[in-house]
């Protein structure tokens, strides 16, 4: 999403930007944006941190609100202005759906970086093909109206849940003969793809900006459990299931090198037995958002 525009990809991406360009282009696209600067539901995010753009908006100038390099535009606007879109995009008339469509425009050049690392010479995975599932993957999480209630940059989250999902998409697709092709892949790179990289950022990012205790960056023994616990008690946090205080307890304990409890419990302003019996509770209260009955 920092890109100020994604790589020349040709095909499949070419299509989309030639979409975008005539969706520009139409005026009935164009008052649309206008009107959500007029109803209120961009007006207080704009006003929060720029006096541009009071009176309307153009469907250019919002795209390079959601690019933060571009005019030197902030972060704040860019959280926030998407953070918005992504509220406008849940709904289910026509504004949600044109919502979702400057999303993904603007999450091009995330789409394009995923698509990359799944692209295989052989197995049908082709850049379009994979293209296709990932702006797939990415509209519908833009629109399922849950990514805007995590914590942390709301594009990093953003990119992290449609990395997900195309990778269960990849997965299901693969017959015995796909299976055969990721054990050959396996053998031929054993180490950590453009995916496992960009997820072990995006999940320490928020890690570190929910507060929690990340642990050491090059202790590769234990880091995908790390990032596995980590990324169980974001959602826990996103889902109200956790407080932040109890993720503390629980990543401060459990992360390798974590926090002694009388260390912790100074941090917290509490005794080391009140912080033990906090992370007790909070194990449990994690386990039981676990369970197939809490998710049903």
């Amino acid at each position: 999403m920092h890109d100020a525009s994604h790589p020349a990809a040709g095909g499949y991406f070419d299509r989309l930007d030639a979409d975008w360009a005539a969706l520009c282009a139409d005026p009935a696209l164009r008052q649309a944006v206008t009107d959500w600067v007029a109803d209120g539901h961009l007006a207080d995010e704009l006003a929060a941190v720029t006096d541009s753009w009071a009176d309307a908006l153009t469907p250019e100038q919002l795209l390079a609100a959601l690019r933060p390099t571009a005019d030197g535009v902030a972060d704040a606007l860019t959280d926030a202005v998407l953070r918005a879109l992504l509220k406008r995009a849940a709904g289910r008339d026509r504004s949600a759906v044109l919502a979702g469509r400057v999303i993904v425009q603007a999450m091009l050049p995330a789409v394009f970086r995923i698509t990359r690392g799944q692209v295989r010479t052989t197995g049908g995975r082709t850049r379009d093909a994979v293209g296709h599932v990932t702006v797939a993957a990415l509209y519908e999480v833009a629109r399922a109206g849950r990514i805007h209630l995590r914590l942390g940059r709301p594009a990093a989250n953003l990119t992290l849940d449609t990395l997900r999902q195309v990778l269960a998409e990849v997965a299901a697709e693969q017959g015995p003969v796909g299976e055969d092709l990721a054990a050959a892949e396996q053998i031929a790179d054993p180490g950590p793809g453009p995916y496992e990289i960009a997820r072990a950022h995006t999940v320490r990012t928020a890690a570190v900006e929910a507060g929690l205790h990340a642990g050491p960056a090059d202790d590769a023994a234990t880091a995908p459990a790390r990032l596995e616990l980590l990324e169980l008690l974001l959602d826990a946090m996103r889902d109200g299931a956790l407080s932040t205080a109890d993720a503390q307890a629980l990543a401060w304990h459990h992360i390798s090198g974590g926090i002694p409890d009388t260390e912790a419990s100074a941090r917290a302003g509490t005794t080391a037995g009140a912080w033990q019996r906090r992370r007790s509770r909070a194990l449990a209260r994690l386990t039981a958002s676990l369970q197939p009955e809490a998710a049903a």
